[in-house]
C-alpha cells in the first residue's frame, strides 16, 4: 500500500479485507467526548492558513460529498490497478479470490462541527477495524473529499475479477491535514492551445494528487484565447483560430468542475505587460508591438505592452474587468493580476510616456496598478500577482495582496516586507525548463543562440528534485505564517495539447507532496509510493511520465546505490 502524499499518521496491519460492489456511505452526527483526545489533536498546521482568501461558494453544493464518493467507488472498481508490477516475476501477492475474509459494506462518515480553528478544513482521519468497520472523521466536506482520495489507494483491484477489490493492511489508521492551504499549479493556456477537456482531465489528476487551486495563465503576447462578451474582438481576432477559443461556457464549466474536485481554478490576465495579442483587436491600447530586435523590447517575442498613460486603457481594463470578474467570482475569490517582466524599452515607444527611465515610469505603474486592484476588489476578490512590481518596482499595493515568488531569493523579500506569499522558484519548479530554447540562431556569427541550445533555465527539473524543494530553508521561523504556499509552472512555449500530460506528471505529484506535508524524502519508498500514483493516475486516462523502470519496482533493492 502506497499513500501519495504521504499522510501525517500512518498505521497498517496485514489482515485483509474485501470491499463490496454494493458499498455504501452512511452520515453520522459527531460524537460527544466525555474523556478521550479528539481525533484530530496533533493536526495543528505548521504554517498558519489564510483567512482572507476562502473557496468560494463558501458551501459547497450540497451534492458535494455524494459526488466525491460516487468517483471513489470508480476509482475503486473501475479505474483500479493490480500491482503487479511492484512484485518479483510470479510472485503470488493476491489473496485467494475465495478467501473468506471480512466484507467492507459502508463507510460511516462522520462530521465534526466543533472544532478549533486552527485545525485546516481539510483535515481528515480514516479508522478501519479487521472486521472492516469503516470510518471517516471529517471537519468539513472539503476534508471528506480529502478522505475519499486517500481511502481509494489503500485498495487495489484484483486479476481474478474486477469485483475483487481488497486491501491487505487492516487494521488502518490515518490521520492528515495540510502543511499549506495553497497547493497550486500555474498552467499556461495562451502560448499554444490547451483545450478544456484537457484541463478537465488535469484538475481529475489534481485531486488525486490533492492539489487545490489552478491558476491559469490565460492570455499573453503569443495569443488571447478567452472570450469576453462584452468585448467580443478580443478573441475574434487574438485567438490562433476561431476554434481555439475558451467560450464563456468553456470557462464556466472548468471552474464548476474544478469545485466539485476540490480545486478552486482561478485567471490571470498578465499586465502591462505580455499584452501584445490585444493588438490585433485594439491597436490603440498597444505600445511596441513585434518591434526588433525584439529582445531589446520583451523577454520573448513578440513584444507588446499596454500604454501606460491612456484613458483609454483604463477605460478598457473596467470594461474588460467588469465583464470577467463577476463571472469568475462565482466559483473563485481570487485573481491575478501578472505584473511580470515589464520592459523598459518599450516605454520610450509609448506615444504617452516616451521614456525608458525607471523614475520616470514608477508613478504611471503605481497609477496603473492602484486602478487594476480597485477594480479587483470591487467584487470582493483578492489581488495576486508576480514577484517584479513590489521588488524591483517598489509599488505600493494593499495588505492582502498577495505575491507569487518566481526568482531566487524572492520568496524572503515578500515576507520581510509583510506580504502573504507563494512559494515555486524557477530554478525549482518550472516544469518547462530543459527542454533547450525555442528561439533559433540567425546567420549572424553574433547570434547568442548556440550549441547546446540550452533553454534560459536549464537544466530539466526531475521529480526528485522537485520533491527536495525546501520552501522555507531561508525564511526565518518568525515570517513561515507568511507563505502561504506555493505553485508548480508550467509555461506554455513547448508544450500543448499532445504533450501535456508528459510535461505535468509524475512532476507535479512531486510538488504536490511538498505543498501537502512539507520537503520530502528522496528513498526507494518515496519512488514506490509516487510509482503506485502514476498507475493510477494512468487509469484516469492520464499519460504521464515514468517514475521508475520495471524491473526497478519488481526488483526492490536493485535500483539502490
Amino acid at each position: 500500500m502506497a499513500i501519495w502524499p504521504h499522510p501525517k499518521v500512518l498505521e497498517v496491519g496485514d489482515n485483509v479485507l474485501w470491499l463490496a460492489p454494493t458499498l455504501k456511505l452512511v452520515k453520522n452526527e459527531a460524537v460527544v467526548r466525555d474523556h478521550g483526545t479528539a481525533w484530530y489533536h496533533g493536526l495543528n498546521p505548521r504554517v498558519r492558513f489564510e483567512t482572507a482568501c476562502t473557496m468560494k461558494p463558501s458551501q459547497p453544493p450540497e451534492d458535494f460529498i455524494l459526488r466525491a464518493f460516487d468517483r471513489m467507488k470508480l476509482k475503486m472498481f473501475k479505474h483500479n490497478f493490480v500491482p503487479d508490477k511492484f512484485h518479483p516475476r510470479r510472485a503470488q501477492f493476491e489473496p485467494s479470490p475465495t478467501l473468506s475474509a471480512p466484507r467492507i459494506e459502508e463507510i460511516i462518515l462522520v462530521e465534526e462541527s466543533d472544532v478549533p480553528t486552527s485545525i485546516s478544513q481539510e483535515a481528515y482521519a480514516i479508522e478501519i477495524n479487521k472486521d472492516g468497520k469503516t470510518v471517516i472523521n471529517v471537519v468539513s466536506p472539503l476534508a471528506a473529499l480529502r478522505a475519499f482520495d486517500t481511502l481509494c489507494q489503500v485498495f487495489y483491484a484484483h486479476s481474478n475479477s474486477p469485483d475483487n477489490v481488497y486491501t491487505s493492511c487492516a487494521p488502518l489508521v490515518v490521520k492528515d491535514a495540510p502543511v499549506y492551504e495553497h497547493r497550486g499549479l500555474n498552467l499556461d493556456i495562451s502560448r499554444n492551445w490547451i483545450p478544456p477537456q484537457d484541463v478537465l482531465r488535469t484538475i481529475e489528476a489534481m485531486e488525486l494528487n490533492k492539489m487545490n487551486r489552478l491558476h491559469l495563465h490565460a492570455s499573453d503576447s503569443q495569443s488571447w484565447p478567452l472570450e469576453i462578451p462584452a468585448l467580443p474582438e478580443l478573441a475574434r481576432e487574438g485567438a490562433y483560430r476561431e476554434d481555439q477559443v475558451w467560450t464563456v461556457k468553456d470557462l464556466n464549466e472548468v471552474q464548476r468542475q474544478g469545485l466539485y474536485h476540490g480545486v478552486e481554478v482561478y485567471v490571470e490576465i498578465d499586465m502591462p505587460g505580455h499584452t501584445g495579442s490585444i493588438i490585433h483587436a485594439h491597436p490603440e491600447f498597444i505600445a511596441a508591438y513585434n518591434e526588433r530586435p525584439w529582445d531589446k523590447y520583451a523577454q520573448e517575442p513578440p513584444s507588446g505592452q499596454l500604454r501606460l498613460n491612456s484613458p483609454e486603457v483604463y477605460d478598457f481594463l473596467q470594461t474588460l474587468f467588469d465583464d470577467l470578474l463577476p463571472r469568475l467570482s462565482v466559483f473563485s475569490s481570487r485573481f491575478h493580476l501578472g505584473g511580470d517582466e515589464v520592459n523598459l524599452e518599450a516605454y520610450a515607444l509609448d506615444p504617452g510616456v516616451r521614456s525608458s527611465s525607471k523614475d520616470v515610469l514608477r508613478p504611471f505603474l503605481q497609477r496603473f496598478f492602484d486602478h487594476a486592484v480597485d477594480l479587483v476588489k470591487k467584487w470582493e476578490m483578492t489581488p495576486y500577482m508576480w514577484q517584479d512590481m513590489l521588488l524591483e518596482w517598489d509599488l505600493q499595493f494593499p495588505p492582502e495582496t498577495i505575491f507569487q515568488a518566481w526568482r531566487p531569493g524572492a520568496l524572503q523579500a515578500i515576507v520581510a516586507r509583510g506580504h502573504r506569499a507563494l512559494f515555486g522558484a524557477c530554478e525549482d519548479w518550472y516544469l518547462d525548463c530543459g527542454f533547450g530554447t525555442f528561439i533559433d540562431p540567425s546567420d549572424s556569427d553574433e547570434s547568442p543562440i548556440k550549441w547546446p541550445y540550452a533553454d534560459w533555465c536549464a537544466p530539466y527539473k526531475n521529480w526528485r528534485r522537485i520533491l527536495s524543494y525546501d520552501p522555507l530553508s531561508d525564511i526565518p521561523e518568525e515570517l513561515h505564517h507568511l507563505v502561504i504556499g506555493g505553485e508548480v509552472h508550467l509555461w506554455g512555449e513547448l508544450t500543448d495539447s499532445i504533450c501535456l500530460d508528459f510535461m505535468l506528471w509524475p512532476r507535479a505529484a512531486a510538488a504536490a507532496e511538498v505543498m501537502w506535508r512539507g520537503k520530502g524524502e528522496v528513498c526507494e519508498a518515496t519512488t514506490r509510493r509516487l510509482a503506485e500514483m502514476r498507475e493510477r493516475m494512468v487509469k484516469l486516462g492520464v499519460r504521464p511520465g515514468m517514475v521508475q523502470m520495471e524491473w526497478g519496482l519488481r526488483n526492490q533493492g536493485g535500483c539502490v546505490l
